[in-house]
C-alpha cells in the first residue's frame, strides 16, 4: 500500500493561489488595518470576487474531500495578516456552529444568508458564546431563552464576539434551563434585522486588530420557533436525558469549537511561518563582526527550533483537519492538540524573531511586531492554553481507564 504525505497537485495549485492573494491584496494593506482597526471591507470584496470569502460554505458542504485545503489557505493567508484573514474568514465560527447544532434544513436556509445578503453584498455571520463571566466556562451562561408564544424571547450580553453587532447572521448560545449547566443550553439563530439585537462596544485589542470584536446586546430578542436550531424536540429529548443523568451529548459551543480547533491552529502557524521566513532572511543578511550572523550558532540553532516547531505543529494541524473532515472521534483531544501546539509555537517563534532583529524586532518599521501581538490571542480564545490541556488530559485519563 502506497503512502504519502505530500499534498495532492490540487492542494498546491490552491496553496499557490492562497498565498498569492495573500501577498497581492493582504500584506501591503495590513499595517495600514492594523494602526486604524477598521474592518477590511475592500479586501473581504476582493476575496469574494477570487472565490475565497465564503470558501468554509463550500468546502463544509463536500467541496474539501481531506479537510487539508481549509487549513492550507488559513495558514496562507494569515502569513499575510491575522486580523484580515479573521474577518475574511470570521462567519465560518458561526457557520460552524449552525452546521454542529442545526438540521439539514436549517443549514440549507441560514448558511448562504450567512455570505451574501439579498441585495448581493457581502454578508457576516457571528457567534455569540463567551459572556463577561462566562469565557471558558460555558455552563455559567447567563444569557437566558424563554419561551414564549411561537417563539423565543433571548436576554444577554456576550462579549469579544467576531463580527459581533455588524453581522447580518447572529448564531447565539443561550441557557434554557440553568440547573443543567452547559446541557441546558441551546443554539438559536438570530435573523438579520431581528429587532432586539444590537452592537455594543467595539473593543481594542492588542492584535488581529483589523478583526471586528465587539459587545452583542440582546434586549427582549424574539427569534420565531424555526429558529432554535436542532429544533425543540431535539431540545427537549436532550435536557430530559440531563436530567436522568443518561445524557452524552456536548453542548453546541463545545462541538463546535471542537471542529474549528484545527483551523485556528492552521491561521496560528501563517504568524509563525511569517516570522520565521523574515527573521531567517534578516539573518543572512545582517552583518555583525564581519559576517552574517547566521553562521553564529545562538542564531542558527534558534531558526532550527523554530523550523521544527513549525513543522510539528502543522502535522498536528494536518492530522486533526483530516480527521474532523473523515469523522475519526478525537479520542485524545487531537483538535485541542493541534490548537494548543500551534498557538504556543507561534507565540514563541515570534518572540524569537524579534530577539534575532534586536531593536529594529521592537519597533514598527519592521512586521514581526505586530505578529507577535497577533499571536497571543491563539493562546486565548476559543479555548485557552490552559482548558487545552484541560480537554487533553481528560482524553488521555479516559482512554486509560
Amino acid at each position: 500500500m502506497s503512502f504519502s504525505l505530500a499534498l495532492t497537485e490540487e492542494q498546491v495549485a490552491t496553496q499557490k493561489w492562497a498565498h498569492e492573494f495573500s501577498e497581492r491584496e493582504i500584506r501591503p494593506v495590513a499595517p495600514e488595518y492594523d494602526e486604524s482597526e477598521a474592518f477590511p471591507w475592500p479586501v473581504v470584496e476582493k476575496a469574494r470576487e477570487v472565490g475565497l470569502y465564503g470558501l468554509e460554505y463550500y468546502q463544509m458542504a463536500g467541496a474539501d474531500e481531506t479537510g487539508l485545503t481549509s487549513a492550507i489557505v488559513s495558514e496562507e493567508l494569515t502569513w499575510g495578516c491575522a486580523g484580515i484573514t479573521l474577518s475574511i474568514f470570521g462567519t465560518g465560527l458561526a457557520l460552524a456552529g449552525l452546521a454542529g447544532s442545526g438540521t439539514p434544513e436549517q443549514f440549507a436556509t441560514w448558511a448562504p444568508k450567512m455570505f451574501e445578503k439579498e441585495d448581493g453584498s457581502i454578508a457576516l455571520g457571528a457567534f455569540g458564546v463567551t459572556e463577561p463571566g462566562a469565557g471558558s466556562d460555558v455552563s455559567s451562561l447567563r444569557t437566558r431563552a424563554e419561551k414564549t408564544e411561537g417563539g423565543w424571547l433571548l436576554n444577554g450580553t456576550k462579549v469579544f464576539i467576531t463580527n459581533g453587532g455588524i453581522a447580518d447572521v447572529h448564531v447565539i448560545v443561550a441557557t434554557v434551563d440553568p440547573t443543567l449547566g452547559h446541557k441546558g443550553q441551546a443554539t438559536f439563530v438570530v435573523p438579520p434585522g431581528t429587532p432586539g439585537i444590537a452592537g455594543g462596544k467595539k473593543e481594542r485589542k492588542l492584535g488581529i486588530r483589523a478583526s471586528h470584536t465587539a459587545e452583542v446586546i440582546l434586549t427582549d430578542c424574539f427569534v420565531p420557533d424555526e429558529c432554535l436550531l436542532g429544533g425543540e424536540d431535539l431540545l427537549r429529548r436532550k435536557m430530559e436525558s440531563a436530567k436522568t443523568g443518561t445524557s452524552t451529548r456536548k453542548s453546541g459551543a463545545l462541538s463546535t469549537f471542537e471542529a474549528t480547533r484545527p483551523l485556528v491552529g492552521a491561521q496560528a502557524l501563517g504568524i509563525a511561518r511569517a516570522a520565521f521566513e523574515f527573521s531567517r532572511d534578516y539573518a543572512k543578511e545582517r552583518i555583525a563582526f564581519g559576517k552574517p550572523i547566521i553562521s553564529n550558532q545562538g542564531i542558527a540553532f534558534k531558526l532550527a527550533d523554530m523550523a521544527m516547531e513549525i513543522d510539528c505543529a502543522r502535522l498536528l494541524v494536518h492530522r486533526a483537519a483530516w480527521m474532523g473532515r473523515a469523522g475519526v472521534p478525537f479520542t485524545q483531544a487531537e483538535g485541542s492538540m493541534s490548537k494548543l501546539k500551534a498557538g504556543e509555537v507561534a507565540v514563541k517563534v515570534t518572540d524569537e524573531a524579534i530577539q534575532i532583529l534586536g531593536g529594529y524586532g521592537y519597533i514598527k518599521d519592521y512586521p514581526v511586531e505586530k505578529w507577535h501581538r497577533d499571536s497571543k490571542i491563539y493562546c486565548i480564545f476559543e479555548g485557552t492554553s490552559e482548558i487545552q490541556r484541560l480537554v487533553i488530559s481528560r482524553a488521555v485519563a479516559a482512554a486509560g481507564s
